[in-house]
């Protein structure tokens, strides 16, 4: 009996400790699960973070390309409205430019028939002025009309053209000026010194200086002079070629009227 019980003692122990085993196997199992479960909340928490974090820095960059181009479109605006005042400034002074040429279209139609008439009544006031130096006078007047007739020539260099040729005129006018030349009288060519006192009077004297002449406006011809205003004549004609010291003289003049 005693036997029996110890027996029955060993095998119930044995039962208890194997249940024991079991319970501790059965609790062991739904930790383990826990622990897996959580590790792997953390992995995916660490791979959703990386991609958090991957998205944030494109979001930056994205947002630092933003304000780049919208500092290149407030640029490229400025520098557009800069451009664009230069074009309307320019189209403003193209049609400036465009009406000065038309109006210097209309200004020639102008200024080439007061070219001719200036060219003719410088012809008629060499006619009619005292008859010095004509050769080369007439000769200007005559390259004046075929450059007027030019088309090589621009218009402005013309008309300066004409403008020095009438100034040379009026120098003329304001300066003792001597030259030689041969003086028909009575038939004859006698080699001279010709002398203008401006536009006052013309006197001439033979190259031996045993002769002088007055131009008369009013008979178209020659006076004689009298052997007094040999030597002063000789003397003008001394300073007009720079020859001599400027110094007085005293010759004739023509009268108030047939000077005008």
């Amino acid at each position: 009996m005693s036997k029996v019980s110890n027996k029955t003692k060993i095998a119930t122990a044995l039962v208890g400790a194997l249940a024991l085993a079991g319970s501790n196997l059965v609790i062991a199992d739904p930790l383990s699960n826990v622990q897996k479960a959580d590790s792997k909340i953390h992995a995916e928490a660490a791979t959703s973070q990386k991609k958090v974090d991957k998205y944030y820095d494109q979001a930056q960059d994205m947002a630092f390309e933003y304000a780049q181009v919208a500092d290149t479109r407030e640029s490229t605006k400025s520098y557009n409205d800069y451009v664009a005042g230069l074009v309307a400034d320019q189209e403003a002074t193209m049609k400036l430019i465009q009406d000065d040429i038309n109006g210097v279209d209309k200004l020639r139609q102008g200024v080439v028939p007061l070219m001719f008439k200036m060219v003719d009544a410088l012809e008629q006031f060499i006619a009619l002025d005292l008859p010095f130096n004509l050769e080369a006078r007439n000769a200007r007047v005559e390259r004046l009309r075929s450059t007027l007739n030019t088309a090589e020539v621009t218009l402005a260099e013309k008309y300066r053209l004409i403008l020095d040729a009438y100034n040379i005129e009026r120098e003329y006018g304001s300066k003792l000026n001597a030259q030689t030349g041969q003086l028909a009288l009575d038939g004859k060519e006698i080699l001279v010194d010709f002398l203008n006192f401006g536009r006052v009077a013309l006197y001439a004297q033979s190259q031996d200086q045993k002769q002088a002449w007055m131009y008369n406006a009013d008979s178209k011809g020659w006076d004689q002079l009298s052997d007094g205003y040999l030597r002063n004549l000789n003397k003008a004609i001394k300073q007009a070629r720079g020859q001599g010291a400027p110094d007085m003289f005293a010759l004739p003049i023509p009268a108030a009227e047939a000077a005008q």
